[in-house]
């Protein structure tokens, strides 16, 4: 009984590791493609850095609306049947984008940002409470979260890539049908993933069996995962961290690409696909540091790993910004098939590695987090995911900061965030509130 517990344990933990990739994959999808609608709807526009990540926010404010919906949802029809309704409306989303090529129409596209959002949503609600509780929390949950986000890392370092490599040189021509392989690619994922989850059984663990909403009705409890200190300041940390994360490389492949006196003056020619391949080297080092934080997380505490990430991300970044603009390096670019040295900006050496830096945030702040909730938890991923809208948020001020001043002067937005998420790792992690009753 034991081992077939153990195998379906398995099954359960490769589903949630192949829906954490696809979370990646389509989310990604709207960073690179600020690029394309600069160039199709945006020329000449003073705020056009700040128009252009208007996919990514539309992308990311889906959470603010259907994160708490998303837990509610999952306690009421399962892990399985939430998974299968984000998926068949992620396939709707990326078909809104592939019609906004064909329309040329940029409201369109927003749209269709914005439903992929309603289905990342749903399956980062399903996916981190489920490898955590699989994983039994505490260090191997954590050692799981942090497995599940190395397959996440892997495609988004595809995902800039292939976006990149299909617009070649930017210009007037530039549109999203451009990219319409890659939107099909991410179609063809999703129905492959409907299947697979049709027929794989997936356990239920916070499934609300009919009884038991009856004694909950019948019992007001007077706590909630609010009530816990720790849980509160780790959601003010998915927030800034969300838009650390996709702050860092989306600006710096804004950066890269732009052609104008603001850019990193590369070849024009040459500049979009730089600019996505830099980027994608940066989720490729969430890869590396994924792949390190799964090996040690069973080791390592989320509390010591989130401290010394915050603070070596904190140099990096500094470094960047004091950079001379005119100081470049050659630093090895990831292609996809292997390594190409390409002359850069230094600050973007720097910034790049940050992704190192970065690649275990999530699973870690997570961790810490929701430790000590106990019945509390599947509520406290739905909040949870209603703050990853920071991913949308502050990458916008970023931006606007950028055509304000200057890309490098807008990295002060993730400096920021990392203070704060060091703060939280040292201080604001612990559990003061274990007198709660959470059986």
């Amino acid at each position: 009984m034991e081992n077939q517990n153990q195998q379906k344990n398995t099954v359960a933990i490769v589903v949630m590791i192949f829906l954490f990739a696809m979370i990646s994959f389509v989310t990604n999808l709207a960073a690179p493609m600020g690029v394309i609608v600069k160039a199709q709807f945006l020329e000449g526009s003073a705020n056009a850095n700040f128009l252009g990540m208007l996919g990514n926010f539309a992308n990311f404010l889906a959470y603010l609306f259907m994160g708490i919906p998303a837990g509610l949802l999952l306690q009421k029809i399962g892990y399985k049947k939430t998974a299968l309704l984000a998926v068949a409306i992620g396939f709707v989303g990326v078909g809104i984008q592939f019609l906004s090529g064909i329309a040329a129409s940029f409201p369109v596209y927003l749209l269709g940002a914005f439903v992929c959002g309603f289905c990342v949503c749903m399956l980062n609600t399903v996916v981190n409470p489920m490898l955590n509780t699989l994983g039994g929390g505490g260090k191997k949950g954590n050692q799981l979260l942090q497995i599940g986000g190395s397959f996440n890392s892997l495609a988004a370092t595809i995902t800039p890539m292939l976006v990149g490599a299909l617009i070649g040189q930017v210009t007037r021509e530039t549109s999203i049908s451009d990219v319409n392989p890659v939107l099909f690619i991410a179609m063809g994922v999703f129905a492959v993933a409907f299947i697979i989850l049709t027929v794989v059984k997936i356990p239920e663990p916070h499934m609300i069996k009919e009884a038991a909403q009856k004694s909950v009705a019948a019992v007001k409890d007077k706590y909630s995962a609010w009530s816990f200190c720790h849980f509160v300041l780790g959601v003010i940390g998915i927030f800034v961290y969300v838009g650390i994360e996709i702050g860092i490389p989306a600006t710096l492949n804004l950066y890269l690409a732009d052609i104008t006196g603001k850019g990193a003056g590369l070849d024009s020619m040459t500049a979009a696909t730089t600019g996505g391949f830099v980027a994608g080297t940066y989720w490729f080092l969430m890869l590396i540091g994924r792949f390190v934080g799964g090996s040690i997380g069973g080791k390592v505490s989320s509390k010591t790993m989130l401290s010394v990430a915050s603070g070596i991300g904190i140099l990096l970044v500094l470094i960047a910004i004091f950079s001379p603009a005119t100081s470049t390096a050659s630093m090895p670019v990831f292609t996809g098939s292997g390594f190409a040295m390409t002359q850069v900006p230094i600050s973007a050496l720097f910034l790049v590695l940050c992704g190192l830096c970065t690649s275990i945030m999530w699973g870690g702040i997570f961790n810490l987090a929701v430790e000590g909730l106990g019945k509390y938890v599947a509520t406290a991923s739905g909040i949870f995911m209603m703050m990853v809208v920071g991913g949308g948020i502050l990458p916008l001020i970023q931006n606007y900061i950028a055509d304000q001043s200057s890309y490098m002067t807008s990295y002060w937005v993730p400096l920021a965030g990392l203070a704060y998420l060091l703060y939280y790792a040292v201080i604001g992690s612990k559990n003061v509130n274990k007198d709660i009753p959470v059986e």
